[in-house]
């Protein structure tokens, strides 16, 4: 099983993550979409990233189906068993990966030249990165107040959300604006299993 695409992006990350903490033997290739264009079309036309090439050959996009895939080949989940707290999780993961999408739309809209910037754009897509975050900052006062004694999707990906704002887009969102969230995502990096996926690594 291969993984494909840098580490810099929260999607990437987070599947690197989730793999390991299932057990899976998998590798990883750091291959920007943008640097290695050529590289990246002979594994994925699409140029997508994260990608996975699965053990049979079949290429798979998305992090939410790659980390089922991964899932399928575990033989288990991350979620939690309890109906309630699966339901939980499910919404703690859904607001990391908006806190990301809203991150990286942040993120492409200042690489525009700024004649052609779209200010109502960028404020909406602002205002809905705090009103995410704000949320997943409840969260984590709430269930995150020390490290997880079992991983789950929510835990990783608010930990990865929050440590690619501080690399990709800091001036975006204060330091110390949430800071049960912060204390979380500081808690998750402090171990061997994110130091193993930094965020700046560029090779496997």
């Amino acid at each position: 099983m291969l993984l494909v695409g840098m580490l810099d992006s929260p999607y990437v990350r987070r599947a690197a993550i989730a793999g390991t903490v299932l057990g899976i033997p998998f590798e990883h290739q750091s291959v920007s979409v943008f640097r290695h264009m050529d590289r990246f079309r002979a594994i994925n036309p699409l140029i997508k990233a994260p990608s996975l090439v699965a053990d049979d050959g079949t290429v798979l996009m998305e992090s939410q189906l790659i980390i089922q895939h991964m899932e399928d080949v575990a033989g288990k989940s991350l979620r939690p068993a309890d109906p309630a707290a699966r339901l939980a999780d499910l919404r703690a993961t859904a607001l990391a990966i908006v806190t990301c999408e809203k991150a990286i739309a942040i993120e492409y809209e200042r690489k525009r030249p700024e004649a052609i910037r779209y200010a109502p754009w960028f404020d909406r897509v602002t205002d809905q990165l705090d009103e995410a975050l704000a949320l997943v900052e409840e969260i984590a006062a709430a269930r995150w107040t020390s490290l997880p004694e079992v991983w789950t999707h929510g835990a990783i990906g608010a930990a990865v959300a929050w440590g690619f704002i501080r690399f990709t887009i800091p001036d975006a969102v204060p330091a110390d604006a949430y800071p049960a969230l912060a204390a979380h995502a500081a808690r998750c990096e402090a171990t061997e299993l994110f130091k193993h996926w930094p965020i700046d690594r560029e090779t496997p």
